[in-house]
């Protein structure tokens, strides 16, 4: 009886196990996302816009993941902003960021008025998605591409953007 007891909590702990790793999503409201780009700092930041509902966006996400892997080690953030509605946060977001195995960043804003934090993130921006932001403020230095980006395409970013 007590092996089988040990064996039923090993499997409760295998199954349990996936969803207690997997990468955490934070929800948050504009005025975290604002500090976070309005750094001083010498970090270069590639924050990308995106949802689950964008094929786009979803077919770009790997880029990501790998510029986030070769620049590990470098003054180099990666931040993928999720736009899906904070209602789909356990049904959609966390489920699809587990699936592809996220190791990037993930943060899920939490704001209705699209029209106000699309302007307070870049004017410039028209709300289009996938939407990139590469950043390093202290060399002030600001991209932005309101389209998918290739490996090579934020690679370049990333090294304009650390240039002195």
């Amino acid at each position: 009886m007590n092996k089988l007891l040990r064996l039923l909590a090993l499997l409760l702990l295998l199954a349990v196990a996936p969803v207690a790793w997997a990468q955490q999503v934070r929800v948050v409201k504009l005025p975290a996302l604002q500090q976070l780009l309005q750094r001083p700092t010498d970090t270069t930041y590639v924050v990308n816009f995106w949802a689950t509902w964008c094929k786009p966006c979803i077919e770009e996400l790997p880029h990501f993941e790998q510029l986030r892997a070769r620049y590990a080690r470098q003054k180099v953030q990666v931040l993928l902003v999720s736009l899906d509605f904070p209602s789909k946060l356990d049904a959609k977001v966390r489920p699809f960021v587990q699936k592809q195995g996220l190791k990037s960043r993930v943060w899920l804003l939490n704001e209705t008025d699209q029209n106000a934090y699309i302007d307070a993130i870049d004017r410039q921006w028209s709300g289009a998605l996938p939407f990139t932001l590469v950043l390093n403020n202290a060399r002030q230095r600001r991209q932005r591409f309101e389209q998918p980006l290739t490996l090579a395409e934020l690679e370049k970013a990333v090294v304009a953007a650390q240039a002195p």
